[in-house]
């Protein structure tokens, strides 16, 4: 990997760390294709479970990296989007440890996480109209998803930004920290989803991810196939057997 990017697996969670404070860890080609081969890793592997994308300085991320913008960079990935999760996320869950500023692209990393774990002095904005720009890496596709529409519209019109408090309040954060504790309550909340059976958690957020897309009855249909190979896994016949032995699973992953 590259250096300005730091990749560790604690226990079965990855956890990927932007690494450019002296850049307020934007992103450029090179975080991209780092950040694109770490989660190819996550989805890859059967001894991980979920990622954490997390980042050193105490910034998250002040999103595309303008000097290599301009310089006719091209920061983000064909059919990926920025940092290679913007546009295609990875399969199984990634939560956002947040530390300091979520900005533009930094915000629309956050966005393509599932799960968002704050410090209390955190903030996030796309402020792209000030620049000139639109948030295109999916700040204005899923912004008004997880917030309410009109608070959505406010934020990206005006470019304005948002506590981690009213980020909590608003449902895009799922839990606040002290500030400097976003990490470790990102591998807290990890360790409640890793103590569950890894098939059960990738296919439980496969199923989320295109719920809001489907009516109710599409979805029993889409989820059908999906279902039946969760009760055809030797994982369902374990968390059965260990239940009815009252002793913890011994989880597989198949």
């Amino acid at each position: 990997m590259a250096d300005s990017v730091i990749v560790e697996q604690r226990e079965r969670v990855l956890v990927v760390s932007l690494n450019r404070p002296e850049a307020r860890n934007a992103v450029n080609r090179e975080v991209s294709e780092a950040i694109a081969a770490a989660v190819d890793e996550l989805d890859a592997r059967d001894d991980l479970c979920l990622g954490v994308l997390a980042t050193t300085g105490g910034t998250f991320c002040s999103g595309m990296d303008l000097k290599a913008f301009l310089a006719g960079e091209d920061v983000s990935l064909p059919g990926r989007g920025l940092a290679g999760i913007t546009r295609r996320p990875p399969r199984k869950p990634l939560i956002a440890a947040v530390e300091g500023w979520a900005l533009a692209g930094g915000c629309e990393l956050a966005l393509a996480c599932d799960l968002v774990v704050a410090a209390e002095d955190a903030r996030f904005g796309i402020p792209e109209v000030k620049r000139g720009l639109v948030a295109a890496a999916g700040g204005l596709l899923r912004l008004p998803r997880r917030i309410p529409r009109a608070v959505a519209m406010q934020l990206a019109l005006t470019g304005d930004s948002l506590s981690a408090a009213d980020a909590h309040r608003f449902g895009l954060v799922n839990e606040l920290t002290a500030s400097g504790g976003a990490l470790a309550g990102a591998l807290a909340l990890a360790g409640r989803i890793t103590a569950n059976g890894p098939l059960a958690v990738r296919v439980t957020k496969e199923i989320l991810d295109s719920a809001t897309d489907r009516t109710v009855e599409e979805g029993f249909v889409g989820q059908e196939p999906l279902i039946q190979a969760i009760l055809a896994s030797q994982d369902a016949q374990e968390g059965a057997r260990a239940f009815a032995e009252k002793r913890p699973p011994q989880w597989t992953g198949r």
